[in-house]
């Protein structure tokens, strides 16, 4: 048995750190499985699996140790930005502007809780008190931006994970009592929420198929193309049925009192849409015997990449109507200047042969797909690490600001995730595999911050200020939650569901949102958490760093 002895006690062989490193993350993902009353620590397990097999003695070479938890950190962070990125823009626009100022409300007043405590408390090291911000709003991400900051600042002094590992635990669990605490306080009624929910609140984003018999006289005997512009709602007639006779109308036709239409059009235009045409029709277009039909098309040829609905003629050419465009999961309106994607799902209607024809201009084939586009990755990675090394020199700061290893890749991740397609880039990636990837780093890095500070941590907990760091993560999660949960029902009346969602998405909180959800029963939470998630990942990032290189 030398030879597993060796295996097993030698730090400097690459065998033992492949198989230190497949041990920790294992137990860590196994035990992360497992819940307790609905709550679970997920892929953080791994940070405090790291931590015990560093304080049983089992290291890592430094240099090996760092270059893991760095690429770690660097593959995780670009692949987040590809994620939001085709959202991140967008998320700022009508409502959802509201839920992100108060979200980035809950990130200043987590920051200025945790400055409170540092200066109240005298003793603590601004990097730790960092550290336990993290750990606090369960934001891994950051927490590896600040190490990297401190790396430019030459910190030599205790880890700051161990203040994350000690806070993280009430991180989750208290941003939970901190929602119930507001239905509480105020006095919010579950099923009266739903009955509002259902009677006044719509998205105004997603779309909705309405079938209506045309019953306004101002439109009649008039063309299609003159009706679209009556109304300063826009909207889509995919289909039409006159005299018995199903078909898809042109730009030309006329419409007629009794007429019968499938219209497409935003939720928040329902209403509005509906009083002017005419009324809801129970008329059944499944069982119509014409050759019309509807069918999702992928787009997977890289000339389309980028190029205006327009720009293709669709229409003119092959005689069809595009109704919606599906992207990531969401239906947005077909928009003549909306541009096509890589993975886009584009909903045609017309005849069978037709739209053969558009599927194969687009491409249709789900096979181009599932081959990875890793140049897209590995380029903006290169121009991340690139980005995040250029020293900003501003007034009064001795030291150079750099993006570093996380900020750099962040923000090229997100300009490519919006904008990449303008370059003939691919950077559509199934969520699969962007998921895959962000876990191997994740798992990676947390993986490495654990075994670096497992010598330390017990003694931080026993003999030191681990219980303090604690209690400090619980002030700094649920005060700031409880100020602008308070403050979003009063004063902006958000319904409960969109403020849970709000809550989990402002502290990057995964198992709040599944209690949200829980909750809920309805995608409300899921919709304000994705709302604001890009911009706060994004500041959580950034902050830490900021904080630490203007005050160290």
């Amino acid at each position: 048995m030398s030879w597993f002895n060796s295996l097993c006690s030698s730090y400097l062989n690459t065998a033992n750190t492949v198989l230190l490193y497949a041990i920790i993350i294992s137990i860590g993902v196994f035990l992360g499985k497992f819940k307790i009353r609905g709550i679970s620590l997920g892929i953080t397990w791994v940070l405090f699996v790291g931590i015990f097999a560093g304080h049983l003695g089992l290291q890592i070479e430094p240099n090996t140790l760092l270059f893991i938890k760095d690429f770690g950190l660097i593959l995780f962070v670009f692949c987040i930005g590809l994620q939001v990125g085709p959202s991140f823009f967008s998320s700022f626009k009508k409502g959802g502007l509201t839920l992100n100022m108060l979200a980035m409300g809950i990130v200043f007043l987590n920051i200025i809780v945790s400055l409170i405590l540092y200066y109240l408390d005298g003793s603590i090291e601004l990097p730790m008190i960092v550290g336990v911000l993290y750990g606090a709003v369960t934001n891994t991400p950051g927490l590896g931006a600040a190490n990297e900051a401190l790396s430019q600042l030459n910190y030599s002094g205790e880890p700051i994970s161990l203040g994350y590992a000690c806070a993280y635990p009430l991180g989750i669990a208290g941003a939970i009592l901190a929602i119930i605490a507001i239905r509480y306080i105020c006095r919010i009624n579950i099923d009266k929420e739903e009955e509002y929910l259902k009677s006044h609140d719509k998205d105004g984003e997603s779309l909705t198929v309405l079938r209506l018999e045309i019953c306004n006289n101002t439109i009649t005997s008039k063309p299609l193309k003159e009706i679209t512009k009556l109304t300063k709602h826009h909207f889509i007639c995919s289909r039409i049925c006159q005299q018995g006779v199903i078909s898809k109308p042109e730009a030309d036709t006329i419409l007629h009192q009794g007429d019968l239409v499938t219209i497409i059009c935003k939720d928040i235009d329902v209403d509005a849409i509906t009083k002017f045409i005419g009324k809801e029709s129970d008329f059944n277009w499944d069982n119509d015997n014409s050759p019309m039909i509807s069918r999702r098309i992928l787009v997977t040829k890289s000339e389309i990449n980028g190029k205006k609905l327009k720009d293709l003629h669709l229409p003119n050419i092959y005689n069809v109507i595009v109704t919606r465009v599906n992207r990531s999961g969401v239906d947005l309106f077909a928009d003549p200047n909306l541009e096509l994607q890589i993975g886009d799902r584009v909903t045609v209607v017309g005849k069978k042969e037709s739209i053969d024809h558009v599927a194969e201009t687009l491409g249709n084939e789900l096979k181009k797909l599932d081959t990875p586009n890793i140049i897209t990755i590995f380029v903006g990675i290169f121009l991340g690490i690139l980005v995040g090394s250029i020293p900003l020199k501003f007034p009064g700061m001795p030291t150079p600001v750099k993006l570093g290893l996380a900020g750099g890749p962040l923000i090229i991740a997100i300009l490519i995730g919006r904008f990449g397609h303008k370059l003939k880039m691919v950077t559509y990636t199934t969520v699969s595999a962007n998921l895959m990837l962000r876990e191997i780093g994740i798992a990676l890095f947390l993986a490495s911050v654990g075994i670096d500070a497992g010598d330390s941590f017990m003694h931080t907990i026993i003999e030191g200020d681990g219980l303090l760091y604690v209690a400090y993560g619980a002030v700094i999660t649920i005060v700031p939650i409880l100020i602008i949960g308070i403050l979003g029902r009063y004063v902006y009346h958000l319904n409960y569901f969109s403020l849970m969602g709000l809550i989990s998405g402002s502290t990057t909180n995964p198992a709040a949102l599944a209690f949200a959800s829980q909750t809920a029963g309805n995608d409300k939470p899921a919709i304000a958490y994705s709302t604001v998630y890009p911009l706060i990942m994004f500041l959580r990032i950034i902050s830490g760093q900021i904080i630490l290189l203007l005050m160290m």
